[in-house]
């Protein structure tokens, strides 16, 4: 395991930027038998999804989240000493993301630029990053733009799959900040590998005529080998062993207890899943905040996108806050994170 303790670093401010394209779960009678949809529904948490158009990338989400963040705060954006792009979805396999991302938002070249390739788990361990590069004496402030648009690598034809993701684009502003420690712990298990993934297209199993077709599948379900595969079972059975566990551990790690956490925010896998961890932590319903039903399952970008959808208005005062984040790797991290009168933008639409 890694534990990171940071301190006088904070989260001074969070935007987000969804699609106006919505797609309704209602409407996969196709895949899901019709007096089977509500249930569905209901066990997930999901009702509806925003996804992008074929020419919009994550990129393109996270850029006016970032100008939006930009604008609200009046921020000098000479001041930007780091920008880091998470996501799973670049503009290109070569080159990196961030550095047109800091062209396009008028970043100075002085500015440190790269990208973190993570799952679910992706804004715990790129905020941990930021916190790091804001912890030393010439860098004051790290832009954390995090987005993804699985809409793009999710089959329309597979019932596992289909109901459960969308888009969004995230934007984090970290700095110097005279607060309380923040905590992080980190860990991965990649034996799980398999269990989330897609599996052509790399370089260990490249592109072909046969990996690029559709197929039917397991259950009857039809994808190509490069769109998302998920063992849900394996999944939710490697959750419930180590979020709440690591939840638990970084409470002690801080000397904490929960009943002084002011909200928990889990990554937004499904609803079934994150009430299942509320009940083994005794955690009370009102401390956790969900987003899901109307956005889905936003990979890496569901917890910056909870905090403003659904605690825009919350974050005035000094807030004690754990995120937790897991999935593909398998990796998963958590964080006890400080808010002191974080601005918090409204939701954009793009």
């Amino acid at each position: 395991m890694a534990f990171l303790t940071f301190n006088n670093i904070g989260v001074s401010g969070i935007s987000a930027c969804v699609p106006k394209n919505v797609n309704k779960n209602s409407n996969l009678t196709h895949l899901i038998p019709s007096d089977e949809i509500d249930k569905t529904i209901d066990s997930i948490g999901i009702k509806e999804k925003r996804f992008v158009g074929s020419d919009i990338c994550a990129s393109d989400l996270c850029f006016a989240a970032a100008n939006k963040l930009f604008e609200d705060m009046n921020i000098d954006k000479s001041t930007i000493d780091v920008l880091i792009f998470m996501s799973q979805g670049p503009d290109y396999l070569i080159p990196a993301t961030a550095p047109i991302l800091q062209n396009r938002l008028g970043l100075p070249k002085s500015t440190a630029c790269f990208d973190i390739n993570l799952g679910c788990s992706g804004y715990i361990y790129s905020l941990a990053t930021a916190f790091a590069y804001a912890s030393q004496k010439k860098i004051n402030r790290v832009l954390l733009l995090d987005g993804e648009t699985f809409s793009k690598v999710v089959s329309q034809k597979d019932k596992v799959n289909a109901p459960l993701y969308g888009d969004a684009g995230t934007a984090t502003l970290i700095e110097k900040h005279n607060l309380a420690n923040s905590y992080f712990s980190l860990y991965s298990d990649g034996s799980g590998k398999d269990s989330l993934i897609i599996s052509a297209g790399g370089y260990r199993n490249p592109s072909s005529v046969d990996n690029l077709r559709e197929k039917e599948m397991e259950e009857g379900n039809i994808r190509s080998e490069h769109q998302l595969y998920m063992d849900g079972m394996e999944v939710f059975n490697f959750t419930i062993k180590v979020v709440p566990k690591s939840i638990n551990e970084i409470l002690q790690y801080s000397e904490n207890k929960l009943e002084n956490i002011d909200y928990i925010v889990f990554h937004q896998a499904n609803k079934f899943m994150t009430d299942f961890f509320a009940k083994k932590l005794k955690c009370p319903g009102e401390k956790i905040p969900y987003c899901l039903y109307r956005f889905g399952n936003t990979s890496s970008a569901s917890i910056p996108l909870t905090i403003v959808s659904e605690l825009q208005s919350k974050l005035k005062n000094t807030k004690k806050i754990i995120l937790s984040g897991f999935g593909a790797g398998f990796s998963w991290g958590t964080a006890l994170i400080n808010f002191s009168d974080c601005y918090i933008a409204k939701l954009i639409e793009f």
